[in-house]
């Protein structure tokens, strides 16, 4: 029974550690939500280990042979067996609870002089503001490596959820609710964000681009932007960012879109900004009303909005 035992033990063991199951780490709390992952799977191989060796032992070693039509011998239980099969799965169950409460503990921590970032989300977009840099509107997420971030997050519409897959963290974004979330990213690279939560036709195109600079490189680059919140607004990268492409086909924009109407040849551009503020006030035939996010008024800039209308008319390209 021992060897059956090991013999399962191994098999679960490689088909563990061989198969990619989570992302590479890039956060502390990732680090964490992977110890518990593994602490748990160790645990289930041990006690699946055990389950199958018992069961093939007892197969060959307890079956009736073919001539014997008798009843097997009356069997009342064993009080040992039974307080130890209650006793150590009940501790084992604690101990994952015990582990996994200190990790939600620790992953809750921003430390001492956490970045502040409020995020946004709406059918079908992200945007991130940092308080301490003005005010500063982003599109795309930068973070600081190796400092702890504490994410304010609310959602405009519908339930959103944030989940950057190497950083371990999930939240729900919740209409007039504010939530909150904290990552502590310990290596630089590109990221994706991405909404995990099914809110809407253009739920499969609601990602966000997110880049872990060094901290001397995120200073520059905060500098950088907040002394440019003067300039001119990209429209063409705005209508990307805001995730118009993932519903509207668009040549100048390389998107191809079908939830919403084509956005081609237009050229009123009074037209196109009630379409962007108030989407349900002409509805194009053949499409539906309450499709597009009504929000957009509110969520972006007079600035914004502008730029936008700029480039779908034609007038900034």
């Amino acid at each position: 029974m021992v060897a059956i035992g090991i013999v399962a033990a191994v098999l679960t063991t490689l088909v563990a550690v061989l198969i990619p199951w989570l992302p590479t780490s890039a956060s502390e709390e990732m680090d964490r939500i992977a110890f518990v992952y593994w602490f748990a799977t160790v645990i289930c191989i041990g006690i699946f280990a055990l389950v199958a060796a018992v069961i093939v032992y007892s197969v060959f070693a307890f079956r009736a042979q073919p001539e014997d039509d008798g009843d097997g011998p009356p069997i009342h239980g064993h009080t040992g067996l039974e307080i130890a099969w209650t006793a150590v799965p009940a501790l084992l169950v604690i101990a994952i609870g015990v582990v996994s409460a200190v990790v939600l503990s620790k992953n809750a921590d921003a430390g001492d002089n956490p970045l502040k970032v409020k995020v946004y989300a709406q059918q079908f977009a992200w945007r991130f503001e940092y308080p301490d840099a003005k005010g500063l509107k982003s599109y795309e997420l930068v973070l600081p490596v190796d400092r702890g971030i504490e994410f304010e997050m609310t959602a405009a519409d519908v339930i959103h959820s944030f989940w950057i897959p190497e950083m371990g963290q999930k939240q729900d974004l919740l209409p007039g609710v504010n939530t909150a979330i904290v990552i502590t990213p310990h290596r630089t690279g590109r990221f994706t964000l991405i909404c995990t939560e099914l809110c809407g036709l253009g739920h499969a195109t609601m990602r966000a681009p997110v880049r872990v600079l060094s901290q001397a490189d995120f200073e520059t680059w905060l500098a950088d932007r907040v002394g440019a919140t003067g300039g001119t607004v990209d429209g063409k990268a705005l209508f990307a960012s805001a995730g118009c492409g993932g519903c509207h086909t668009f040549k100048p924009a390389g998107s191809s879109g079908a939830v919403g109407p084509a956005v081609d040849g237009l050229t009123d551009a009074a037209s196109v900004r009630q379409s962007i503020v108030d989407p349900g006030a002409v509805v194009v035939s053949g499409f539906s009303d309450g499709v597009m996010p009504t929000t957009f008024g509110d969520s972006f800039s007079d600035e914004e909005i502008d730029a936008l209308v700029a480039f779908l008319t034609g007038s900034a390209r």
